[in-house]
């Protein structure tokens, strides 16, 4: 019986010598590596967006990322959410040409964005986006929080996980090395690499760590809009059953006080 209890107990730490996990000391292992591990301030029970942050956010996938991905389950009008005015999201939406009809005439036509409208996209359907990149699809960024197992530190740690490949390991042609992607090569290069690449509106010192923060953050709000509201309500659904379980305690020692 004891050695029974004994392999049981045994079994996680040979799990965890063998390798159980994704990361590897092999330098040459395909598998992904584990995604860094950050302090997000909309992660826990009480957890919000940094607006401001969230801003800067939209400031560098506007300028970086909407070149090759699109956000196409966002609106504009959804920008009100981390704080830009109507008048600026009536400006960012008119910026955007998008397509619209048929006319009269049975055409098709261009017309600027509307506040109501959603993020206009790069490429006008799949194939021109494989073409515009050796084949490869840029994932549209509305999900990819979500879509990702720990989707911020996911996203934060592949951005700033781009170097040299490993000595030995084979790297196929257009392709970029980073530990944090399954097969540890990707296709898209590395998109924020400078400090200064973006000029932040509001002043903020754009180096490549804020960057990246600022875009996670962006892509969080993206994702789950719906993140401050939901915490809220739960919150608002513990406390009263928090204050129901006081009154039914109380209800059952008056009704148990009068039977004794």
């Amino acid at each position: 019986m004891k050695k029974l209890i004994f392999t049981f107990a045994l079994i996680p730490t040979l799990a965890f010598a063998s390798g159980g996990g994704h990361d590897s000391a092999d330098p040459l292992t395909t598998s992904a590596a584990h995604p860094k591990q950050m302090k997000w301030e909309f992660d826990g029970f009480f957890g919000r967006f940094d607006r401001a942050s969230a801003q800067r956010g939209y400031q560098v996938y506007k300028e970086i990322c909407a070149a090759c991905h699109g956000l196409k389950l966002v609106a504009y009008r959804n920008l009100k959410e981390i704080g830009f005015s109507e008048e600026e999201v009536k400006q960012i939406a008119a910026e955007a040409s998008v397509t619209d009809g048929p006319n009269d005439d049975g055409e098709m036509f261009e017309r600027p964005g509307l506040p109501s409208d959603r993020f206009v996209g790069p490429y006008a359907n799949e194939q021109a986006a494989r073409a515009a990149n050796g084949g490869a699809l840029p994932p549209d960024l509305s999900l990819i929080v979500k879509a990702r197992h720990d989707g911020a530190n996911y996203v934060y740690s592949l951005i700033t996980g781009f170097m040299d490949a490993p000595e030995g390991f084979h790297m196929n042609e257009g392709k970029y090395y980073n530990p944090y992607f399954e097969g540890r090569q990707i296709s898209m290069p590395a998109p924020i690499t400078d400090d200064g690449q973006v000029t932040y509106t509001d002043g903020t010192v754009a180096t490549k760590e804020q960057m990246v923060i600022d875009v996670v953050n962006f892509l969080q709000f993206a994702a789950e809009p719906e993140t401050e509201s939901r915490k809220k309500m739960g919150v608002r659904t513990m406390i009263f059953l928090a204050i129901l379980f006081l009154i039914l305690l109380a209800a059952k020692k008056a009704v148990w006080n009068k039977l004794k």
